[in-house]
């Protein structure tokens, strides 16, 4: 399994700014999701498979965002995704938005759940996605204890 933290690309589409002419707020969340698809399916958890296939979803229980630059059509993003929190029955994830010249555009965080479909509550996370993302956090909190 690759611990390099997870990049996604994507340009800023003119379908996502506002009336300002920069990224209407919310979208932040569409394209922070894009790169969460993206990512979890690296690491063999693809979301059409769990979704058509399994009792267990990780619906997103909280999200959160910070916005230092304005972002504008045509502006190339990369998502930099890390796991900031792995527990028992959820995870966090932690989204760094940043220009192709380095500059920090916005963070974010969403908190998903492992849901037991059938039963609509919460129930403990699949024991090889947990490993996957215990085994992620510690190579992002050595990374971080360097940095």
């Amino acid at each position: 399994m690759d611990l390099e933290p997870f990049r996604h690309c994507f340009p800023i589409a003119l379908h996502d700014t506002d009336a300002a002419g920069v990224l209407f707020f919310a979208h932040l969340f569409r394209h922070a999701h894009d790169a969460y698809e993206a990512w979890i399916a690296t690491i063999g958890f693809p979301m059409d498979a769990m979704l058509r296939d399994g009792e267990l979803a990780l619906p997103l229980v909280h999200a959160e965002a910070d916005y230092q630059r304005p972002l504008r059509h045509g502006d190339r993003v990369e998502v930099t995704l890390s796991v900031a929190e792995a527990g028992s029955r959820s995870f966090k994830i932690d989204y760094r938005f940043q220009t192709p010249d380095g500059a920090l555009a916005a963070t974010a965080r969403t908190v998903h759940v492992c849901l037991h479909r059938g039963e609509g509550r919460s129930c403990p996370l699949p024991a090889a996605l947990s490993s996957k993302l215990r085994q992620l956090l510690a190579h992002s909190d050595r990374d971080a204890d360097r940095g």
